[in-house]
């Protein structure tokens, strides 16, 4: 599968006509939808069950697995979407990348990318490669019925980034070196990454996926003139390549506040903000056509329940005259967050915004 393919239009899922979809769409809903980043993951005591003694990787290849923990926050918190378990070094992982995800620490590389000769690393991906996603979300399509199933992907940058520094990183130095030192390797590196996770979205689409979201995690270390030379044209290569399925496009970065504009430019039909900037700025900055996701701090949710209600009025009152508005953390859920408190959220979001 190659990004440059034709992608084949989808035909209306069971999901069409949902909550999420609709304000995706920037259609008239029943209620403002809800969904949380990392919903499925550390802060739920079944999740640790079922993952006990599995590494995290191992964890992402089993599709029945993958399966129950993606339905996990569903039945709990009656989220209007799924979104698919992983990981965003997934794909990197399945084209022979040596990395793991190591507890505490997060994932580490063996051999990080530093000279051109490093990129013969980066191969095509094949629905092959994955073919455990396609069977995972054929399993999930048959369970959520109308309940939409987000997948998704890590960008070109943050891809990079994790690839030239080797694991996580505060700093970026060696990722930034490259990006000014050597623009030309930079660039290369980029759209390959690009033509990678473009193949790696289109499996999840085309095995069912209602929407997708790209997700930049760390391009809020750059200034915006940086994103603009050096990494928009590769974030747009990849919702270039899927547009023609006629899905949603979530794009969505964390301290991204000054790159708003940029981002929504690199062709996402909704994006994504964190809690530093409110949404009726956050659209100001964005301009019209664009639907916005977000924004509660996750750290709200550790204060008590009128706190958390007050918190998530403010965020629904600066969302009031949005197009389409999809509530969201303004990042991942915290692995220490009670998980009763989503659950009331999601209720109180529900109940607040009924049409």
């Amino acid at each position: 599968m190659s990004a440059n393919d034709a992608p084949r239009a989808q035909q209306p899922s069971a999901a069409y006509d949902s909550a999420f979809l609709k304000a995706c769409r920037r259609e008239p809903v029943p209620h403002t939808p809800v969904w949380f980043m990392r919903q499925a993951g550390r802060s739920l005591p079944e999740y640790r069950k079922v993952r006990e003694g599995i590494p995290m990787l191992e964890s992402c290849m089993r599709p029945e697995l993958v399966t129950e923990i993606t339905l996990q926050p569903v039945r709990r918190h009656g989220v209007d979407a799924a979104i698919y378990f992983s990981d965003i070094v997934v794909p990197l992982k399945a084209i022979g990348i040596d990395l793991d995800i190591k507890p505490g620490v997060g994932p580490v590389v063996e051999r990080p990318i530093r000279t051109r000769e490093d990129l013969a690393q980066l191969r095509d991906l094949t629905p092959e490669d994955v073919s455990y996603v396609t069977e995972a979300i054929g399993l999930l399509n048959r369970e959520l019925g109308a309940t939409p199933l987000i997948g998704f992907a890590g960008a070109p940058f943050t891809l990079a980034s994790y690839l030239v520094e080797g694991g996580p990183s505060r700093t970026y130095e060696n990722a930034k070196a490259m990006m000014y030192g050597d623009p030309e390797l930079w660039a290369d590196l980029l759209d390959r990454l690009a033509d990678i996770t473009a193949a790696f979205l289109k499996v999840q689409i085309e095995a069912g996926a209602s929407a997708v979201q790209l997700f930049d995690s760390w391009a809020g270390a750059l200034a915006p003139v940086d994103y603009r030379r050096s990494v928009l044209s590769a974030s747009a290569k990849v919702f270039d390549a899927v547009a023609g399925y006629g899905v949603p496009r979530i794009h969505f970065g964390v301290g991204t506040g000054e790159l708003l504009p940029l981002m929504s430019e690199a062709g996402a039909d909704v994006v994504g903000v964190d809690w530093r900037v409110p949404m009726d700025e956050a659209a100001r900055r964005i301009g019209p056509g664009k639907a916005l996701q977000g924004n509660l701090d996750p750290t709200v949710l550790f204060a008590p329940t009128e706190a958390v209600e007050a918190k998530t009025r403010e965020v629904l009152d600066s969302a009031k005259d949005l197009e389409g508005h999809v509530f969201n953390l303004g990042h991942g859920v915290m692995p220490s967050t009670d998980p009763d408190a989503l659950t009331r959220l999601v209720e109180y979001v529900h109940t607040r915004t009924a049409r």
